[in-house]
C-alpha cells in the first residue's frame, strides 16, 4: 500500500491513540482528498483531514521523543 492510498482500519496517531479510519471523501468543490475517521476513544468522535496531512511523517524535530515515522499507521484491518 502506498502512503496515499489509505485502507479502511484501525490506525495508531503517534501520540497513541487509536482510530478508525472509514474511508476517503472528496471535498464537493475543489475535489481534495480528506481520510475521515473516527476516534476509539472518549466520545468517538468523527474527524477529517486532509489525506496529505494523514499520511505525512512525524517532524522529529518537533517530537523528537515519538516512535512512529508517520503521523498515522494501520496497525490492524
Amino acid at each position: 500500500m502506498k502512503r496515499h492510498e489509505i485502507e479502511p482500519g484501525i490506525y495508531r496517531h503517534f501520540k497513541g491513540n487509536e482510530y478508525e479510519v472509514l474511508g476517503v471523501a472528496h471535498h464537493s468543490e475543489t475535489e481534495e482528498p480528506f481520510v475521515v475517521y473516527r476516534a476509539l476513544y472518549g466520545d468517538y468522535g468523527l474527524w477529517v483531514r486532509p489525506l496529505e496531512m494523514f499520511c505525512e511523517k512525524v517532524d522529529k524535530n518537533t517530537y523528537p521523543d515519538a516512535e512512529q515515522e508517520y503521523r498515522f499507521e494501520r496497525i490492524r484491518a
